[in-house]
């Protein structure tokens, strides 16, 4: 049969930031409500470094298919031609477990991503945030703006990271393209200081972001750190904000800006005030005040990538374009 072979520019056209906001509501909105299996991702250590290579497992019953992310992390590729975060994405639908298409993983996390970001910017963030810290400049700080900028109206926005003629660079190629003018400032605290809007999206494995830097208000998604030793934001920045995650159980399991502070005795895994798929369906409350800090804890789920390349399998099919080839389907040896 025919499978969708999906390359990065694909990818890009078919699933618009616009629509993968939505998309990635809707998706979290079935887990929340109990159709979806998701086991945890499996990680395997590479020898001799931080490197990893990952397996992410799940079914959706709204669209009825099932798939698994097979991506690696090379955080050393940060600054250099490659991508830190490669791979893909593999559908298969649930009738007769036939594959249906192989999708870059690239392209797919580095949009959804930042579309869930916005997703919860968008219940969380007070509705005059506009003043945006990006703590970072590579992939996920392109399209985390380009997140915040569908989401709420942005008046001024500053990016920092190291080396800092990445954040020069970034801040070149992304005013040109927005036509927004973006601040280089010297330290993420110059960069925090009075945001209410503070993205974080480095590969750093200690704290960048410090609780005393937070300004009361202010929202902030922690997008880079997806491991239970490695965190953006300190203790103090966790204890003092209302947390919400994209999954409990992956938040106790791999996320070190619950789990450190956790273990620290600081806070108990009710300081977690519920999943952006609860907020939607309306089951837990959302900001309580516009002084009260809100916290994002992203860590990225297998049916947000499921999510995504069926969107994407979906749009080619009714545009009629992409790259098809023949896999599988029939019985092997059959005429």
């Amino acid at each position: 049969m025919k499978v969708l072979i999906a390359d990065q520019k694909q990818v890009t056209k078919l699933l618009p930031m616009g629509e993968c906001i939505d998309l990635m509501a809707d998706t979290l909105r079935m887990l929340a409500g109990g159709d979806a299996r998701l086991p945890l991702r499996m990680m395997m250590a590479l020898p001799g470094g931080p490197n990893l290579m990952g397996l992410m497992p799940a079914y959706l019953g709204g669209i009825e298919s099932v798939g698994v992310k097979v991506i690696t992390s090379f955080p050393a590729n940060y600054g250099t031609e490659y991508d830190t975060h490669q791979g893909v994405v593999i559908l298969f639908d649930t009738t007769h477990g036939r594959l249906r298409a192989i999708v870059d993983g690239t392209a797919v996390t580095a949009i959804r991503t930042a579309a869930v970001s916005g997703v919860a910017t968008r219940l969380l963030a007070r509705a005059d945030a506009g003043d945006l810290a990006l703590i970072g400049a590579g992939t996920q700080a392109r399209t985390h703006l380009e997140a915040m900028m569908q989401v709420r109206k942005l008046r001024r926005v500053r990016v920092y990271s190291l080396p800092i003629e990445s954040a020069h660079e970034f801040a070149r190629r992304e005013s040109a393209r927005h036509g927004i003018e973006i601040e280089v400032v010297e330290s993420a605290r110059a960069a925090a200081a009075g945001a209410d809007l503070i993205c974080t999206v480095t590969t750093a494995r200690e704290p960048v972001v410090m609780g005393e830097w937070v300004a009361p208000g202010a929202h902030i998604n922690a997008v880079g750190a997806f491991s239970p030793t490695t965190r953006e934001l300190d203790s103090a920045a966790v204890v003092n904000a209302r947390l919400y995650v994209d999954r409990r159980e992956s938040t106790r399991s791999e996320a070190g800006e619950f789990i450190i502070p956790k273990n620290a005795g600081l806070i108990g895994d009710d300081h977690i005030a519920g999943e952006i798929g609860e907020l939607l369906l309306g089951r837990v409350p959302g900001r309580q005040s516009p002084e009260e800090i809100t916290l994002f804890k992203s860590l990225g789920l297998a049916v947000e990538d499921l999510a995504s390349a069926y969107h994407v399998l979906d749009k080619a099919q009714r545009q009629g374009i992409g790259t098809w080839v023949e896999i599988g389907g029939e019985h092997f040896g059959s005429a």
